[in-house]
């Protein structure tokens, strides 16, 4: 590849990324507008409802950590959707800096309503269901070695 090439706004995997999240988020769009609901909303709510199907207790420093945002973004997202009744904010006895995030019985029955929409994204996309999944596994692999490498470089 020459240097005009590697420059060269098509041949950039960041853009690539870019271009596709924002397709899909898109296409996110109308399908949380039925359930009242923005995408961060619904990624913190898909946290909660496998955390809660597995009986387990999840902080906003957990949930965080797992959405990779930071507590400064989540909080706010946090009040609205308690604001809304679907999740509860509570103080830790042992410690009154930790935060622990729990669904509402509305929350919990969102969950319901919610089924339809990974299979709604993709219908009508002419995406083969193997395909996605080999796709979705080769970018958790991406980023797994993106951070593992962030960690490498910060030791």
């Amino acid at each position: 590849m020459t240097d005009v090439d590697v420059l060269a706004l098509d041949n950039q995997v960041c853009f690539a990324l870019y271009a596709a999240n924002r397709a899909v988020t898109a296409r996110y769009r109308p399908l949380l507008k039925t359930l009242n609901l923005t995408y961060p909303q619904y990624l913190v709510l898909l946290v909660l409802w496998e955390a809660d199907g597995a009986g387990v207790r999840v902080r906003v420093s957990d949930l965080a950590r797992r959405l990779r945002l930071d507590t400064g973004t989540l909080t706010p997202l946090l009040k609205r959707l308690q604001v809304r009744h679907l999740v509860r904010r509570i103080r830790s006895d042992q410690d009154e800096r930790v935060v622990v995030i729990t669904l509402t019985d509305s929350g919990r029955a969102l969950r319901e309503q919610a089924r339809t929409v990974p299979g709604q994204l993709l219908g009508g996309s002419g995406l083969d269901p193997a395909r996605v999944a080999a796709l979705r596994d080769e970018l958790k692999s991406l980023l797994q070695s993106l951070e593992d490498a962030d960690e490498t470089s910060v030791r």
